[in-house]
């Protein structure tokens, strides 16, 4: 056989095994992301052509999950946190995993089936010019936000369209219970708080470092480090920092499960694999933001500018999934209405 003809069958070979590749369907929560490169490899590398699906907020993928759970339309889902966890075990649309990424020294697990891949905290961001330029000391606490030397200086996401918006909500009931959070809350709509649909919102519209007039937003302990990265000048130190404040910071761990009843489950437990993998666990840094969870991992340069906090609110996912509707019920009439 001439080398042409042998070139030829080759090249229509790879084209044909390339179209019968099995689609994996990942359903994944808006902010996923990864190098184009590291999913093609992927693909390659396990014989499948991967199908992303984003389903909004994280909350709203699970309501997407839930709601289609009598067809699957995924095989795997990544982006069920520890807000979300009971949830999604008491609707039964997760199936049980014991791959080997469960081998793995993880700094947090999520369990029912979900195997934790990154983690990250909600807590508040400030304009550090802002606050230099208007010679105002820091709040020390929480209950400093209240005074009026604060008023109209925060902006916070509405917890029943935002993840970190609900987070920071459930830290500051975790931080100072139930009826002195929402005190708490009260006495921060008088003084003025703002409340944006989401995050982008608050952060790119509201927040007073990108043009708006509040220099206090509920973000990311990782927003400082993303600044610096994304930065046009290639500053070397954020123009923002963290405000680790009592009540005012939530660790949130996000995992990847295979979805109960999905079709390509062999292909979904090798993605399953995949995030726990140490090239994934290195990018994940700068694309999604998060700190990655196995033991070992190296962190990005970058992420010395992204400090971890000594503490944050912890509560159980089952005490979340049995009070999270009453007491997102309750902030609307206090902050809202």
């Amino acid at each position: 056989m001439k080398p042409v003809r042998i070139l030829t069958t080759v090249l229509l070979a790879f084209a044909a095994c390339a179209a019968h590749a099995a689609e994996l369907r990942v359903l994944t929560h808006s902010s996923f992301s990864l190098p184009k490169a590291r999913l093609a490899a992927f693909e390659q590398q396990n014989g499948v052509k991967l199908s992303l699906i984003k389903g909004g907020d994280a909350g709203e993928m699970l309501n997407k999950l839930i709601l289609t759970r009598a067809n699957p339309i995924a095989d795997v889902v990544y982006g069920v946190d520890n807000t979300l966890l009971a949830k999604a075990s008491a609707a039964g649309v997760i199936a049980p995993y014991s791959g080997a990424a469960l081998k793995s020294k993880a700094r947090y697990a999520l369990g029912e089936g979900v195997v934790s891949t990154d983690y990250g905290y909600v807590t508040l961001n400030y304009d550090k010019a802002w606050f230099a330029k208007n010679k105002l000391a820091l709040p020390a606490s929480l209950q400093d936000l209240t005074k009026p030397e604060y008023a109209k200086l925060l902006v916070v996401q509405n917890p029943a369209t935002s993840s970190p918006g609900y987070a920071f909500m459930l830290a500051t009931i975790a931080g100072m219970g139930e009826a002195q959070a929402f005190d708490w809350w009260a006495k921060l709509r008088g003084n003025g708080v703002k409340v944006a649909k989401g995050w982008s919102e608050a952060y790119y519209t509201d927040f007073s470092r990108n043009g708006g007039e509040r220099p206090l937003v509920v973000s990311y302990a990782t927003s400082p480090a993303a600044e610096v990265f994304y930065s046009k000048d290639k500053i070397s130190m954020p123009p923002t920092g963290n405000l680790f404040l009592k009540g005012g910071v939530f660790r949130q761990v996000e995992g990847v499960a295979l979805v109960k009843g999905g079709k390509e489950g062999e292909a979904a437990a090798k993605f399953v694999e995949f995030m726990r993998s140490p090239e994934v666990q290195a990018e994940l840094q700068t694309t999604m933001w998060m700190y990655p969870v196995v033991e070992g991992s190296a962190a990005a340069p970058v992420f010395a500018h992204a400090a971890e906090p000594g503490f944050a609110a912890e509560m159980a996912p089952a005490t979340i999934a049995a009070k999270g509707g009453a007491w997102l019920k309750r902030w609307n009439k206090v902050v809202l209405r």
